[in-house]
């Protein structure tokens, strides 16, 4: 009895997962009525499929040059719908990155900046452990993303404006070189 009882837990999970913890569904986003037209761009609008593609090559070569190499390019999902974006769970942001799975745009998120940030949070998560970045002050996760990928809005509002000033700040202290190691150190 225990052995069938354990199996069919076992056998569950995944499902349980997929109904509950909706952001799960980037690692099988097809499931969730998207289509993958490689094995790093997904999109619920194919004919926007170039567009999405040229998103992601310039996103990736700016973070690449600008704050560091991506080990794992990550997948994204360019949700062109309203309903495509909340169908991983999200409802409000112009993007989610899922630690190191993949990143979810909703429709007002196809732009440079945007993209670049979320990518930027990929590689925290990459760098740092999605662990850690789950724990990381927002002075740091958020301030990096937003001084890094080059947002274009002189203001960001509260308490974002002041994450990205102390990132600043912070960052001129320990230099590109010290990024990572330095990161390490803010928390344990």
């Amino acid at each position: 009895m225990l052995i069938r009882l354990s199996l069919t837990c076992l056998v569950m999970s995944p499902v349980a997962a997929w109904t509950v913890y909706k952001p799960v569904r980037v690692l099988m986003p097809e499931w969730a009525g998207v289509s993958c037209v490689s094995e790093l761009i997904c999109t619920d609008d194919t004919s926007r499929a170039a567009e999405a593609a040229a998103l992601y090559d310039r996103a990736h070569a700016f973070v690449v040059a600008s704050v560091g190499n991506i080990e794992a390019g990550p997948r994204v999902i360019f949700c062109a719908s309203r309903a495509c974006f909340r169908s991983f769970g999200f409802e409000r942001a112009a993007a989610r990155t899922v630690g190191v799975s993949g990143i979810v745009l909703a429709p007002r998120g196809w732009r440079d900046h945007i993209l670049r940030h979320e990518m930027i949070h990929h590689l925290q998560a990459e760098r740092l452990g999605v662990i850690r970045q789950w724990r990381m002050p927002g002075w740091f996760s958020e301030g990096m993303a937003y001084a890094f990928s080059e947002d274009p809005r002189p203001d960001l509002g509260e308490p974002w404006q002041g994450h990205r000033r102390r990132f600043e700040r912070w960052y001129l202290s320990v230099g590109r070189e010290n990024l990572w190691a330095e990161a390490r150190k803010l928390w344990p």
